[in-house]
């Protein structure tokens, strides 16, 4: 028998029939599991979670059926509650499908420890720029001792305590400087 003949042949036919019904049977079988497996259509909005504590946020992400993780704390950003979330992704009012994982950006619940840099024995004006590049906030009212060089800095405060070069300080401290006063010129000339 001719390759041909076996082609036109009923046997063979009906078995190409048969076949294709399977294939086309599994097909329809195979993209209705993937349906239900991997929830396509399910749309679940992403809520705005921005200056919510992280309980706050379990309790809403849970009846969701969503999962939070986090995976850095900023800095200190006093716009936001302490341990709040600054930032989300998934953004607010995207889609996501269950059991999706949102991924947070934690507010610090205070600023980050800075050290004092050597300000000692410079002048007033280089000395609050170098304390205002690193972070620090100068205050308007300097305290004055006798020296002789006058807007020299003699020292630092904060919160009426004297601290040195070196010292961890939140950002954004408010400093006051001890200057010296420029008035007894006396004071260092030889007897």
């Amino acid at each position: 028998m001719s390759l041909f003949n076996f082609i036109k042949s009923k046997a063979f036919l009906k078995q190409l029939i048969i076949a294709i019904i399977g294939v086309v049977l599994l097909l329809f079988l195979l993209t209705k599991w993937l349906d239900v497996t991997t929830n396509h259509d399910q749309k679940i909005q992403v809520p705005d979670l921005s200056k919510l504590t992280i309980s706050e946020v379990t309790t809403v992400l849970d009846e969701l059926n969503l999962k939070a993780e986090i995976i850095d704390s900023t800095n200190f950003n006093p716009e936001y509650p302490p341990l709040s979330v600054i930032e989300q992704h998934p953004e607010a009012g995207d889609f996501v499908k269950e059991k999706r994982r949102i991924y947070l950006k934690i507010n610090r619940p205070t600023y980050q420890n800075i050290a004092i840099p050597n300000v000692f024995a410079k002048p007033r004006r280089n000395a609050e720029a170098t304390l205002r590049a690193v972070g620090f906030r100068v205050g308007n009212n300097p305290k004055y001792v006798k020296d002789i060089a006058k807007d020299v800095v003699r020292g630092l405060y904060f919160k009426g305590k004297p601290i040195m070069e070196g010292d961890l300080l939140p950002r954004n401290s408010l400093l006051e400087l001890k200057l010296g006063d420029g008035g007894d010129r006396n004071v260092y000339k030889k007897r």
